[in-house]
């Protein structure tokens, strides 16, 4: 087998960007107490946070604005009791992924691709999360080190894209990355890697020279997705960041989700994709919020989905509105939602 840069540069310290994933805020009193929070909250955010934890960079956090409880990133990590009503409709498997496993870590739900579940890790604990309730200790590729997930590949000669997905597949160190990204580099049917990713936006440090290095130098084609909700997540180091990406060769394109009280305004999603592409990034996908138990405050209706995805065509060029879609379980594709 090839052996790939990021394999053989190794340090024997822990990267920077490992230390700052280390030193996340996981305690909703130093939340609260380094954004000066009311102290009201902390018991609310505690019992929900015993449900789904609470994780946030602290590089992230610091683009909150101190005091205001309407912040749209606070918005995204902030445990709330609402997550703890139930609600009709809303499950622990909205899309469908327990029925599409096809074992260690394997999720084939369309023609031509495979995602492959790396890991259960994020940087970033999103309250919206779709697969909050995913059981990533049995389903979890990682967990048999790569065998099974990779000989269901190989087997597979019309699948011709593989999406690293979690979790967050860039929460791997780089060797462990390298070891999985060769093997599939061996398989020859394999023409393209998606990388569905968090990381460059809530953790720019993780675009390290290691990565960087491999991207451009692997036969497979990059696509990295990333996930934005608001232009507030995109400062200068995450442009610096993707700048280096693209220049490595990667395609990068970004999904939004759809979020009561976090960008559900027509001025706020503009302003998002005109930020998005000023630091070259291309829309993609705006989503529908996937029904989980636990995210229904977060949730929006369909007309309302459409009537701002309307405004949003009135004020920007076509190549910077993204489609508009939802996931239905068993579905051969993305369901777009016409205007």
């Amino acid at each position: 087998m090839s052996e790939s840069p990021l394999a053989v540069s190794l340090t024997t310290t822990r990267p920077p960007w490992q230390q700052e994933l280390a030193r996340a805020v996981r305690d909703p009193a130093e939340l609260l107490r380094l954004l000066e929070l009311p102290a009201t909250l902390l018991e609310p955010a505690r019992r929900a946070a015993r449900l789904f934890p609470l994780r946030v960079p602290r590089s992230y956090l610091a683009r909150m604005e101190r005091g205001n409880l309407e912040d749209p990133l606070l918005r995204q990590v902030l445990p709330l009791t609402a997550e703890l009503d139930p609600a009709p409709g809303f499950v622990t498997d909205p899309v469908g992924d327990l029925g599409a496993s096809k074992g260690a870590g394997v999720l084939h739900k369309y023609h031509g691709r495979v995602l492959l579940i790396t890991t259960g890790a994020c940087a970033i604990n999103c309250r919206y999360c779709f697969r909050r309730h995913f059981p990533y200790a049995q389903a979890n590729a990682a967990a048999g080190q790569w065998h099974s997930a990779l000989r269901y590949i190989a087997q597979r000669t019309e699948v011709e894209e593989v999406i690293l997905s979690g979790g967050d597949p860039l929460t791997l160190a780089d060797r462990r990355l390298a070891q999985l990204v060769t093997q599939l580099v061996d398989i020859p049917h394999i023409r393209r890697l998606r990388i569905h990713t968090r990381l460059p936006v809530v953790l720019p440090a993780r675009v390290t020279d290691e990565l960087v290095e491999w991207f451009a130098g692997s036969r497979l084609q990059p696509i990295m997705v990333l996930h934005t909700n608001h232009a507030n997540e995109l400062d200068a180091t995450v442009t610096s960041a993707v700048k280096r990406l693209r220049e490595a060769g990667v395609t990068m394109l970004n999904q939004t989700v759809l979020l009561r009280g976090v960008n559900d305004e027509a001025m706020a999603l503009t302003a998002l994709h005109q930020r998005l592409f000023d630091s070259g990034i291309l829309p993609y996908y705006l989503h529908l919020l996937d029904r989980v138990a636990g995210a229904r405050h977060f949730a929006i209706t369909q007309d309302r989905a459409r009537e701002l995805h309307r405004q949003m065509a009135r004020r920007l060029p076509g190549y910077l509105v993204p489609r508009l879609v939802q996931e239905i379980e068993g579905a051969p594709g993305k369901h777009w939602l016409p205007p």
